[in-house]
């Protein structure tokens, strides 16, 4: 039988929307069980966001797959004695409200830790728990306009453009999987939990690469590059006869080859382009050789001349496009789920790999839940009601 890596591991998810649920997305495909509290009626915002089908939203059914609904109401007595029945069975507590509001509760860390020691706190927000902008609201795209990645994306000398994924949310999500994850385990070692302060913002800051360095030495913010990179030429896009390709010509070996297969070997030895230096200081008159000769073969022809000669290459691929790519497909990258009411969809796999368990017991196979879908079950299991109490509830509730 198979055993995945945290087994056993039981998470109480306090979040909704994107940061928090991806986290326990992570966490939950490793094997550990996600007990999502949602709030009566409505439930997680996200159950609302559009495109709807049959009245479930895609969007909650992308990033809650597996994972057991509990409606609670942390309002009322009867609500706030089933949380702490839970949370005191749990390894871990995953939220993502605004600093402030579990204390409003009465539930801040400080205050669980005292009824659970062991528990790993994780709070996921917008600034984080402390310094001056602590208490703000945030979303993702105040995130990425804040943290500077937006700035550097998109055309020379356009407007700034948003990055197409919600990668503020997405990268605090990964990021507190990874703090949960050092906190279980130091755990181990100390018998005791910690809390985990995530901030979408840091996380931006954390993902800019050299940019940070980059601007500390030279004086002066880098902007926005289109299709190429800041330190590497060539390595960007090209116009083909009929869409795009990439290329990423990383060192002087590659350049050698791709200026040879597209015609170009006298630019191997021009004094302008012989260093990755010089060719970075004349990326756009280096551009244009290439340029001219690319768009004279469609995509296709190009990346069998590039595949065969071993440089690196890729097209642009649209999203539709992944659901017949043949690595996708081997890699178990593309899920389908048979989803209640709708019907089977697909959606992203799992990334991590693990040699010890096996390709097709790596992703979370089961349907995302219907609102308070678990409420019975949970509060059986671990706020001792029996079922004719437990359906009561739901019925009030659900």
């Amino acid at each position: 039988m198979t055993h995945k890596p945290l087994e056993g591991v039981k998470i109480l998810d306090m979040s909704r929307v994107l940061a928090g649920p991806y986290c326990t997305m992570m966490l939950s495909n490793l094997g550990a069980e996600i007990i999502k509290v949602e709030t009566p009626k409505t439930g997680d915002d996200s159950r609302a966001y559009t495109p709807l089908i049959h009245g479930e939203s895609i969007y909650f059914l992308s990033i809650n797959r597996g994972k057991k609904s509990v409606v609670i109401n942390m309002k009322s007595p009867e609500g706030r004695g089933i949380f702490e029945s839970i949370v005191k069975q749990v390894d871990v507590l995953v939220e993502n409200f605004r600093p402030g509001t579990m204390e409003k509760l009465g539930y801040g860390y400080e205050t669980l830790k005292v009824m659970n020691p062991r528990l790993i706190y994780t709070a996921i927000s917008g600034f984080g728990h402390t310094g001056p902008y602590a208490g703000r609201p945030a979303y993702d795209m105040i995130v990425q306009g804040m943290g500077g990645i937006m700035s550097i994306t998109g055309e020379p000398g356009g407007n700034p453009v948003r990055v197409g994924t919600s990668i503020g949310d997405v990268v605090a999500g990964m990021f507190g999987a990874y703090g949960t994850l050092a906190a279980l385990y130091a755990r181990n070692d100390t018998g005791r939990g910690q809390s985990v302060d995530i901030a979408m913002l840091d996380c931006q800051v954390a993902i800019l690469e050299n940019a940070i360095a980059k601007t500390s030495v030279l004086g002066i913010a880098p902007g926005p590059l289109g299709l190429k990179h800041p330190s590497i030429t060539p390595f960007e896009a090209y116009r083909t006869q009929n869409n795009w390709v990439i290329v990423a010509a990383g060192n002087d070996k590659l350049f050698a080859q791709f200026c040879q297969v597209t015609d170009n070997e006298q630019l191997i030895t021009d004094p302008r382009f012989r260093t990755n230096s010089d060719r970075n200081r004349n990326m756009d008159e280096l551009s244009a050789f290439f340029q001219q000769k690319i768009k004279q073969k469609t995509t296709e022809e190009w990346l069998k001349i590039f595949y065969k000669q071993q440089i690196p290459a890729g097209p642009i691929n649209t999203i539709d496009k992944l659901f017949e790519d043949p690595q996708i497909a081997e890699r178990h990258m593309i899920l389908e789920v048979d989803q209640p009411h709708i019907g089977k969809i697909k959606i992203s796999g799992n990334p991590v790999k693990l040699s010890d368990v096996p390709a097709e017991d790596e992703n979370i196979k089961e349907h995302a839940p219907a609102l308070g879908e678990h409420t019975i079950e949970i509060l059986m299991q671990y706020a001792g009601y029996d079922e004719e109490e437990a359906v009561a509830y739901t019925v009030k509730y659900c």
